[in-house]
């Protein structure tokens, strides 16, 4: 259940920075309430999966998650350039991901 935590953890904190972008500086409140519900779920998701996964391999992934994510969603909600070096580094993440998993 540890793992499933850990990824639900990642991908509320792609959520969270996107609200974060679309919050616009906190001006727009419904935005910036969204960005503190998710921060607030991926912070707690992260401290459940943390209870049996270690720490640098729970954070690792957790980053990277939210990395690789807000990389890909910015590319494709809000227009950011697309080339493959990006894609490239980003696949270079989630290969990171799945190397720890596979290590722990």
């Amino acid at each position: 259940m540890s793992w499933f935590f850990l990824v639900i953890a990642g991908l509320m904190e792609v959520g969270g920075v996107i609200f974060l972008k679309l919050s616009d500086g906190f001006k727009k409140f419904k935005q910036t309430i969204a960005f503190i519900l998710f921060l607030g779920l991926s912070f707690f998701f992260l401290s459940l999966s943390l209870k049996e996964i270690p720490i640098s391999i729970g954070y690792g992934i957790w980053t990277g998650i939210g990395a690789a994510g807000s990389v890909l969603l910015g590319m494709f909600l809000f227009k950011e350039p697309k080339d493959m070096k990006k894609l490239l580094l980003v696949g270079g993440i989630i290969f990171s991901i799945v190397g720890l998993k596979l290590v722990s």
